[in-house]
């Protein structure tokens, strides 16, 4: 078996589903990657699979109307759900991410964790909690990538740490908290283990 480094770093695209009923077979293990349209997911997502362009990263965001899943080996894969939560997208469009969304988290047997991304300087946003809400409901693992944390001082990424520790205490021991940078490459080994653990590879 593949350390998940290499597992990762081995990631390929396979399909794209506009909804839940396209997707693959649910077999075999799935880690989901969730979270606001600008808060770096597709950045996050090509750093930790040493990719640059796994992901599609956007000037505008809102573009990944799609599950869009990435074959690690023939029984784990990646899943770039779709960016929320981004004005400028139609009301209807919003409402539709919404319900593939809650059917995909809430009938999908692979999925064993969430991946959630949050802008370290605006963590805990309507949405956040929504989808915070839901891993608590479906009984999901959620594990917090506190994005962009370059761009905060030291002193004020460890304060909006603190914060949002504080703030999923009612969600524990499903969710976990931690700094991220794609581009310092900060938390790497931290958020590749929780990916590890739960497509039970080693790290």
């Amino acid at each position: 078996m593949k350390d998940i480094k290499t597992l990762l770093h081995g990631a390929a695209f396979s399909i794209s589903a506009a909804k839940a009923s396209q997707c693959p077979p649910d077999t075999g293990l799935e880690v989901a990657f969730a979270g606001r349209s600008n808060a770096g997911k597709s950045s996050a997502i090509n750093v930790l699979t040493q990719q640059k362009r796994l992901a599609r990263t956007s000037k505008t965001p809102g573009r990944t109307q799609l599950l869009n899943f990435f074959g690690l080996d023939e029984e784990r894969s990646l899943v770039d759900l779709p960016g929320y939560g981004y004005a400028k997208v139609a009301l209807k469009v919003k409402e539709k991410w919404q319900i593939e969304l809650e059917l995909y988290l809430g009938e999908r047997k692979a999925l064993k964790g969430i991946i959630l991304m949050m802008d370290v300087r605006h963590p805990m946003t309507e949405y956040d909690v929504m989808m915070l809400e839901w891993s608590k409901h479906f009984q999901l693992p959620i594990h917090i990538l506190l994005t962009k944390a370059d761009k905060l001082k030291r002193g004020g990424a460890q304060n909006s740490l603190l914060q949002v520790n504080q703030a999923i205490e009612d969600f524990r021991p499903l969710a976990s908290v931690q700094l991220f940078s794609s581009l310092k490459k900060q938390g790497l080994d931290d958020a590749r283990a929780v990916i590890g653990d739960w497509l039970s590879v080693t790290t």
